[in-house]
């Protein structure tokens, strides 16, 4: 095996990167585990940020202080808590005694204060990757009708989860089962349910018109649902059906449907819509279904709720890779994404906060940034699959030159839904 070099040393001595288990044995006896696994890291300055100078922080102050009041009140994700987590806590009590109102220089004046920058990247990649989600608007019943026959169901009460749930909220990964003739088998996918596997059985929570308006809020993990009488029905995520989640936009793009640089969700849209009968057997191609619970407390301006159970924050709340970053952590953003009309590409230069996850999100430079409700929301949400910078905010109490305690794993007992 090569000796290391300087730098490689320094880095690993500063728990900036890690090597496998084996690489580690052999390399260097005693490694700092990192803040941010599978990662590299490099210290900024807040004026190495594009953007940060402009940005208005007063939206992400605000996210960043509802997310305090679970930091503060919970536990971390792990045990023992990650150092973020610990470090998060105390930045949350200095943040309650700024005004309910700050003027942008004071709250920008806080991060400064208490955070410092990190650029973090994959150990594979220069650069992170973002892609975008919203929450759906679409007209619906709470009684099945001819024109409202599609149904959106709650989680069945005989849905195993291998993963428990985190705040109340089901997990989003992991298997999910149910018992037949007394044997543990995989619970029912897309295309069973579809055909009627939970017909009869009075979990319908409402119905609309369209399969594929049903397809894409599983996607999203929520759905508006506009009623007859004009009242706005708010369904947020509640559950699985351990199947594993495949992105049918890929299977067009493999099969020269579509061609890579035109995907977006409007292209998989317009695509089920002209060919109904391949469109049905292109969803099924996605075995994962997503169950809903009513969100009573939500008003119609508030987002959807987050992991964090949280309401999020257009383009300022972010979905990350839970295992590796603690929620409500400060994410600076730096790409050039489409956001134009025409899908023309302009800066998106935010701070924003991670509250939300998702199981296609892996990694610790992925994010998934929240747009809003509406269909706009959704044609921009659906055409982002663009790189990034990302500089996570770190409080100050943190050295990232000083080894840090390696959490344990978390446990994973199996969970039945109905308990």
């Amino acid at each position: 095996m090569h000796a290391l070099t300087p730098t490689l040393r320094f880095l690993l001595a500063a728990g900036l990167i890690l090597l496998s288990p084996t690489a580690q044995a052999k390399a260097v006896p005693s490694v700092a585990p990192p803040l941010f696994v599978d990662a590299a890291v490099e210290p900024l300055r807040f004026a190495d940020l594009p953007g940060w100078r402009q940005d208005d922080p007063r939206e992400a102050l605000a996210a960043f202080r509802r997310s305090c009041g679970r930091i503060r009140a919970g536990t971390d994700l792990v045990e023992p808590p990650r150092p973020v987590f610990t470090a998060l806590k105390r930045v949350c009590s200095r943040a309650e005694r700024l005004p309910a109102q700050p003027a942008e220089w004071r709250a920008k004046a806080f991060f400064e204060r208490e955070f410092r920058p990190l650029r973090v990247t994959s150990l594979t990649a220069a650069q992170g990757f973002l892609t975008g989600y919203y929450e759906p608007e679409v007209a619906g019943s709470l009684t099945r009708t001819d024109d409202y026959a599609t149904p959106l169901y709650r989680r069945p009460p005989d849905l195993i989860l291998e993963a428990p749930p985190q705040d109340g909220v089901p997990a989003n990964r992991g298997k999910a089962f149910r018992e037949e003739n007394g044997i543990r088998v995989p619970y029912y996918d897309r295309a069973a349910i579809e055909d009627g596997a939970l017909a009869g059985r009075g979990l319908e929570v409402a119905f609309i018109r369209d399969p594929s308006d049903a397809f894409f809020a599983h996607i999203q993990g929520s759905v508006r649902v506009r009623l007859p009488d004009g009242r706005l029905l708010r369904l947020n995520y509640d559950g699985h059906n351990g199947q594993p989640y495949t992105p049918i936009g890929r299977i067009l793009v493999e099969k020269g449907i579509v061609p890579r640089e035109k995907m977006s969700m409007d292209a998989i849209r317009a695509y089920i819509a002209a060919h109904p009968k391949e469109g049905k057997a292109l969803m099924r191609e996605n075995h994962s279904y997503v169950f809903f619970r009513v969100a009573a407390q939500l008003t119609d301006k508030d987002g959807a709720i987050g992991a964090q159970g949280l309401p999020l924050v257009a383009e300022r709340s972010i979905a990350v890779d839970k295992r590796i970053h603690v929620y409500g952590t400060p994410v600076f953003i730096d790409a050039e994404l489409p956001l134009g009309a025409d899908g023309s590409l302009q800066p998106f230069q935010r701070l924003t906060i991670a509250q939300d996850t998702g199981s296609a999100i892996v990694g610790p430079a992925r994010a998934d940034i929240f747009f809003g409700a509406g269909a706009e929301a959704g044609s921009i949400a659906g055409r982002i699959q663009h790189p990034g910078q990302f500089a996570v905010l770190v409080p100050r109490a943190i050295d990232p030159f000083r080894p840090h305690p390696m959490p344990r794993p978390p446990r994973r007992p199996q969970w039945i839904a109905g308990q």
